[in-house]
């Protein structure tokens, strides 16, 4: 080689292939070569710091693992599963994600599996193979397919550069090359306009709750009169989450049976004395066990394998069903097949399966002439939008509805450090939401609902 296309610093080796330099070097008695850069200064510079961290035996800056895309793919979600304990659904949702970019290479259109030779070209190949892609928009396999939108691009797009970003920091890739996904510039892309959400009127609010038969009625006057998440609802306990008395309903996270709130972010909400009343008659004479139980208990007055069992009991007897099949399968469980055992268990005490309150509402919305509303979520919405009616406090909205804080570290919403010096008492939020309330079909209809129970 001429001194003009190569030159030596120590141990290392540059070379001019074309427009790229290269070093070449040994580490442990292999041999490696990786791509420098265009300019000779900064790939002398280099050179350098990798030969003086031969030199003091410190691990070289540009030697990476050389590992396939699915390989990286198990690497960060096992990360997402043990380190960072992301949720169950979250997991769920990276698998289905980056299942698109497995089927992209699979194709050949990442041309190599490996994650050091993915490229930016690539990453556009990826982006226009999605664009091309048909989906089933709820995963089942019998559903009719139709293109992905620009928002579900987006996220599959987003979630790989995360991916890559786990790649870069464990040294899967050059440290001077860039993450694949960063240079299409994602977060500039447009997404569909978000559809647009109606709530309910008073008349349709009204309409919804007459078309309820006895054992709906008490289930969605409750979440129109509270904003619970449907899962929120399934799982409220007695009598640790209902006070009757008091007049308050908690929304905790119950991890050692196997279910946490959305957000992880508990919460009370106050219960409107039309309420209160209805849930006294939902109960009865129960005190242990989930607050609302599937149809078929309510129905025929039977009660469920475990109705006798408190939340402790519960927690003692998922743990052996947990031990029981660990033993059977000789292998430790993963969270998936747990979670599965505790929804089992759930079942067995007689709670509602989330899915079945949105079968119940899209049965009623039917009936009123809105099959277009599929979601109870949308009575959530409509709390929500109660509550910002009657001027309710932005900081007692956030706590209501149980979101997150918008700034981890800041307080509540935007309110900043705000949200952290200032404490709502229980009387203010009770007397907030009692007003937002007041006017809402939904506490007429519990009112008669309860006088018509207690005439019979």
């Amino acid at each position: 080689m001429s001194k003009t296309s190569s030159f030596r610093v120590g141990r290392v080796t540059a070379y001019l292939r074309g427009q790229v330099w290269y070093l070449r070097y040994h580490e442990n008695g292999q041999r490696h070569q990786v791509r420098g850069g265009h300019e000779k200064k900064a790939v002398r510079r280099l050179a350098a710091e990798v030969n003086a961290q031969l030199e003091t035996g410190a691990p070289v800056m540009t030697s990476i693992d050389s590992v396939t895309v699915p390989e990286l793919r198990e690497l960060w979600l096992e990360h997402h599963e043990h380190v960072l304990q992301s949720s169950v659904a979250t997991l769920n949702r990276y698998r289905t994600a980056t299942d698109h970019l497995l089927g992209f290479i699979e194709q050949g259109g990442g041309r190599s599996p490996r994650v050091s030779s993915f490229r930016p070209t690539h990453a556009e190949q990826f982006v226009r193979y999605l664009r091309q892609l048909k989906v089933a928009p709820n995963g089942h396999a019998n559903a009719t397919r139709r293109p992905l939108r620009g928002k579900g691009i987006k996220y599959v797009l987003q979630v790989c550069r995360s991916l890559f970003n786990f790649a870069l920091k464990r040294r899967y890739l050059p440290p001077y090359a860039d993450n694949p996904f960063s240079v299409i510039e994602i977060d500039r892309m447009p997404a569909d306009p978000a559809t647009p959400h109606a709530d309910l009127s008073k008349r349709q609010e009204r309409q919804l709750l007459a078309a309820c038969d006895e054992w709906q009625l008490p289930v969605f006057l409750t979440l129109v009169l509270t904003g619970l998440r449907p899962g929120e609802l399934s799982h409220l306990m007695l009598p640790e989450d209902l006070d009757l008395i008091g007049g308050w309903l908690k929304v905790r996270n119950k991890p050692q049976l196997g279910w946490q709130v959305k957000t992880r972010s508990e919460r009370k909400i106050p219960l409107v004395p039309e309420l209160v009343a209805v849930l006294k008659l939902v109960v009865g004479d129960r005190r242990t066990g989930p607050a609302f139980l599937r149809r078929r208990f309510a129905d025929e007055g039977t009660a469920p394998a475990l109705a006798d069992l408190d939340e402790k009991q519960l927690q003692h007897e998922l743990e052996r069903r947990v031990l029981a099949k660990e033993e059977t399968l000789e292998r430790p469980l993963t969270r998936e097949e747990r979670r599965r055992l505790a929804w089992f268990l759930w079942r067995d005490a007689g709670a509602i399966k989330p899915t079945r309150l949105r079968c119940e509402f899209i049965r009623l919305t039917k009936q009123i002439g809105l099959p277009a509303l599929t979601a109870p979520k949308t009575l959530r919405h409509q709390f929500a939008t109660a509550l910002q009616d009657a001027n309710v406090d932005p900081l007692i909205r956030n706590q209501l509805m149980g979101h997150a804080p918008a700034r981890a570290g800041y307080g509540d919403s935007a309110l900043g450090m705000t949200g952290v010096y200032t404490h709502t008492r229980p009387e203010t939020m009770r007397r907030q939401l009692t007003t937002a309330l007041k006017s809402r079909p939904a506490v007429e209809v519990a009112r008669t609902w309860v006088g018509m129970q207690n005439a019979c």
